[in-house]
């Protein structure tokens, strides 16, 4: 009845081209017969089997190897088997060598028993190895030895998909190498279980996630409650998703442990095979997937912006039109396009729009402006949606109060092994998470926004001609007070840059994204030019820092926690600097001592320095590409190996690109953070009064200051708890100055409100200076006066820096001050 074995494609299973939901029934264990066959006898069998056909079933979960005629009789009836492999899972079995070379031959008989019957969906190679056994030989051993499995299944049948069944407790396991993630789940509240999935899609990441186990107990909570459970439980596996989903179990015959299980009725048919009302609830989930085809969808604009997009927005136009969404329109911006953008945009069923070159925003605001939708979802001109994208996001609006939705973003395979490295490098848009279901940030490439959100904001800012205006817009959005969500199932084909030239020239462009940010949101900015997201990056690419500290599992104590996570440390600051751009200045310092070294041998100690610098992100690059990720996993070594140098140095440009950038576009470690140009003063600290015939509170007074400094643009912090004084500005890297405000009360509502400028000298720059000062001192007292001279000059320099930017920031509060003075009438 079919042909095609079922492949994985980003978040979902197909069939050929048809997507495959898994709509599926566990089918034991049996009490094995006279021969050891674990399986009814082939006529029950095949009236099971038809059965679960006639109710829309179309895969089944055995935890055994299934025969060869069990696998026919799935094929007779259109049935897909997902093959257990079973083995000693229960027992400590990594201490016995023999017991690990018995296991890996039985499930290397296990896969020549199945291999390439046209039937199979996939092999499980393990099923909830305990907790207490993966605690007793440790998580990376287990792991490994997973690995040794799918790599004995990929080789007995190298166009079949394997996976492992993991359960929450065991849920810290790390296993990116599977096709297909898969887990058993029993949560008997709607609210848990939608949480706990949300937290499943981001732990399987690009990889399809399957329920491989939902199910309720009939004889200790009735049929009727066990239907209503099952039927919420399957419609909320597949709203947050999932690519299917496994009702345990078929019947309630089951046998385990030498015994027939009498106590537990978890079927969907009683052990005469007696339909229970969860048949026909499931069946009926089944049958309207991913949602019910009743639901009422509201109406969306999809917007795309294009210039010069032709080599790929054909893609873009077709996948759109394959959406399975019924009230959409597709509205294309041709924004100045020099290329065959129009024409091929012309060949299909959208409103096309073409204006002059305006940029990105422009472009954006023309699409929704020109909507119709009370919904307006962005896609890129180098991207293409999944079918059911919409319908993904569209939930999510229905379902909450989010005013903008996101989803991942996935590199197609197949443009290239360049394409392939660039996948796995850093500067890819990714999302941003607070939590498994909200988001700080969503990429341009694929979001979302009710339309009443960009009109409230005015819409997308024109200054951002390329990138940079998705953070904005997000940033804009939720200073309003509303929330942004991510569903990790609305997923779109993105392609990346296919030559390190054109990914030399993105990263360029998202350096000066960030510096048209820094401008505009100078507060979100420390002084030294970067902006720490409060949530956490999901995606493939992300550098991975020099570890500091080992992953820690949440276990419970004695190893008794239902849910058990893994927690990576925080980057220290020491591991976190050779992640910046601006590390290229730490090599290119120790670079200039060693070469002053030549002509004052006492510097030559700037070599080793300096070969540590250089170390350092070569190190985070090589981490990184060992975790990279390819599409096939037949490469040769010397094809991975090479893949993996590629994905390394991209690891290592990518910083200097977007530094270059940065420096391009004003965002640098020396530019003037207040604006404010001021004359050098001796003193460190200035005093200010100000008379008051009103009376406020000392919060109020500071946070009239604190309001006015922002509405200026100029970054204020305030002081903590600990902290002896009240706002603090920065100049710059270099220098700031701090406020400390003390009031008089004079009765009547009068007030004497003193302030007390002080200057602020951070101390990275002090000892920068007094660095090179004190070398300078030595090589002119070596006599080495060719030496000395430019280390004294570098000191100079730095020294009038620090002064300039304290007096800067010195002089944001004497003008705030004076302000205030003549808002009180006494200017």
């Amino acid at each position: 009845m079919y042909n095609k074995r079922i492949t994985v494609k980003g978040k979902f299973l197909y069939e050929g081209d048809s997507k495959f939901w898994i709509k599926g029934v566990t089918y034991g264990t049996f009490r094995p017969d006279a021969e050891g066959v674990q399986f009814p006898q082939p006529e029950v069998v095949g009236a099971d089997f038809a059965a679960m056909a006639v109710q829309g079933i179309n895969t089944v979960r055995t935890y055994t190897p299934p025969p060869r005629w069990l696998l026919d009789i799935a094929q007779e009836n259109g049935l897909r088997i997902m093959a257990g492999l079973a083995w000693e899972q229960h027992v400590t079995f990594l201490d016995d060598s023999d017991l690990v070379a018995t296991i890996e031959g039985r499930i290397r008989d296990g896969i020549r028993a199945c291999a390439g019957h046209p039937a199979l969906l996939c092999y499980s190679i393990g099923n909830e190895i305990p907790a207490s056994i993966v605690r007793w030989h440790g998580r990376r051993r287990i792991e490994q030895f997973i690995k040794r499995l799918y790599l004995i299944a990929r080789t007995g049948d190298p166009d079949a998909l394997v996976t492992y069944v993991n359960y929450p407790t065991t849920e810290y396991l790390q296993l990116p190498f599977l096709d297909i993630c898969c887990f058993n789940v029993y949560l008997e509240t709607r609210e848990r279980l939608d949480a706990y999935l949300a937290r499943l899609q981001n732990l399987a990441g690009d990889r399809p996630l399957l329920m491989a186990e939902i199910g309720l107990d009939s004889r200790r909570n009735g049929e009727d409650i066990q239907a209503e459970s099952l039927a919420w439980q399957a419609s909320a596996a597949f709203a947050a998703g999932c690519a299917g989903a496994f009702v345990f179990a078929w019947t309630d015959e089951w046998y385990r442990g030498g015994h027939d299980i009498e106590d537990w009725d978890f079927g969907l048919t009683a052990r005469n095979r007696q339909a229970k009302p969860a048949l026909a609830a499931v069946s009926k989930v089944f049958a309207e997937l991913p949602f019910p085809a009743t639901t009422d969808w509201p109406q969306v604009s999809v917007v795309v912006c294009s210039y010069n997009g032709a080599a790929t927005i054909r893609d873009t136009l077709e996948g759109l039109l394959a959406l399975d969404y019924p009230h959409f329109e597709v509205i294309v911006v041709n924004d100045g396009s020099t290329d065959a953008t129009p024409a091929i945009a012309g060949e299909y069923a959208v409103r096309l729009i073409s204006t002059e070159n305006r940029g990105l925003s422009n472009a954006r605001n023309t699409g929704w402006q020109e909507a119709n939708g009370e919904i307006i979802a962005y896609i890129d001109d180098d991207a293409y949606p999944d079918m059911h994208w919409l319908q993904y996001l569209a939930h999510t609006f229905m379902t909450t109060d989010y005013m903008g939705v996101g989803g991942p973003n996935i590199a197609p395979p197949g443009d290239g092994p360049v394409a392939d490295c660039v996948a796995n490098a850093p500067g890819r848009p990714v999302q941003v998470l607070l939590s498994d279901r909200e988001a700080e940030h969503i990429p341009g490439c694929n979001m979302a926004f009710r339309r009443e959100a960009l009109q409230a904001i005015g819409g997308f800012d024109p200054r951002y001609r390329a990138a940079g205006d998705d953070v904005d817009v997000c940033w804009r959005v939720q200073a309003q007070g509303w929330k942004i969500g991510f569903h990790a199932a609305a997923m779109d084909w993105h392609h990346c840059r296919n030559s390190i030239r054109t990914y030399w020239k993105q990263q360029q462009g998202y350096g000066k994204a960030e510096a048209l940010l820094e401008a505009k949101w100078p507060e979100k900015y420390n002084t030294a030019g970067h902006f720490s997201w409060r949530g956490q990056l999901y995606g493939k690419g992300i550098t991975a820092s020099i570890p500091t500290g080992r992953w820690r599992i949440y276990q419970g104590q004695w190893g008794s926690a239902l849910f058990q996570s893994i927690y990576e440390p925080s980057t220290g600051m020491l591991a976190s600097l050779p992640l910046m751009p601006e590390w290229y200045f730490v090599i290119g310092l120790f670079g200039f001592l060693a070469v002053l070294g030549l002509a004052w041998t006492p510097l030559l100690w700037a070599i080793p320095l300096l070969l540590m610098a250089i170390a350092a992100p070569v190190i985070q690059a090589v981490l990184s590409a060992m975790q990279a990720e390819f599409p096939s996993p037949w490469w040769t070594t010397g094809q991975r190996l090479k893949l993996r140098g590629i994905t390394a140095c991209l690891h290592l440009v990518q910083p200097l690109a977007r530094l270059i950038g940065r420096l391009r576009s004003g965002l640098s470690l020396w530019r003037k953070r207040t604006g404010k140009n001021a004359r050098l003063r001796i003193a460190r600290s200035e005093y200010f009064t100000v008379w008051s015939e009103e009376w406020h509170a000392a919060g109020d007074w500071l946070d009239m200051i604190h309001a006015r400094l922002a509405a200026e643009k100029i970054p204020c912090m305030p002081g903590g708890d600990y902290d002896n004084w009240d706002l603090q500005v920065n100049g710059g890297v270099a220098g700031g100055a701090r406020l400390v405000m003390a009031i008089e009360e004079h009765g009547e509502g009068k007030q004497m409100l003193k302030f007390c400028v002080r200057k602020v000298f951070p101390i990275p720059a002090s000892l920068l200076l007094a660095f090179f000062a004190l070398l300078s001192l030595a090589a002119a007292l070596d006599s080495v006066w060719l030496v000395a001279g430019v280390l004294i000059s570098i000191a100079i320099i730095l020294a009038g820096r620090i002064l300039h930017e304290a007096a800067a920031a010195a002089a944001v509060f004497s003008g705030t001050i004076r302000h205030l003075e003549r808002d009180t009438g006494n200017g």
